[in-house]
């Protein structure tokens, strides 16, 4: 993972705590899959937190010149998908991240998580 990766994934860990997510994870999947270097997930307890999670997301990488390939589910809430191409955030109302079991899937790929905060 370069320096500009690592860096953007920085401003998108500080944006998704400055909307007090939480079980915040990120994988990296760059040798397990085409789709992306890095996965990341957090945790929200409604649909709005997960919209403002989003918001917040979008509006930091934007000051960063980066913009979304596409992002899916931000209406409905429940499972907000942003798709940046190198990485992807998921952000998760609690019951659908336990039901979709991302983690199981992917839990073979190194947690790199710890990486993205000042104290990491």
């Amino acid at each position: 993972m370069g320096p500009e990766l690592l860096a953007r994934l920085t401003v998108v860990a500080a944006a998704i705590e400055a909307k007090k997510a939480f079980q915040i994870t990120a994988f990296d999947v760059s040798g397990r899959t085409s789709i992306a270097d890095v996965f990341l997930l957090c945790s929200v307890g409604s649909a709005r937190q997960a919209q403002a999670v989003a918001d917040e997301v979008e509006r930091a990488l934007r000051e960063e010149g980066a913009r979304p390939i596409s992002v899916e589910g931000y209406n409905d809430g429940g499972w907000v998908l942003m798709d940046y191409g190198d990485f992807v955030l998921h952000v998760f109302q609690e019951e659908r991240r336990a039901h979709y079991a991302l983690e199981r899937l992917w839990g073979d790929a190194p947690d790199i998580g710890s990486t993205l905060r000042p104290s990491g």
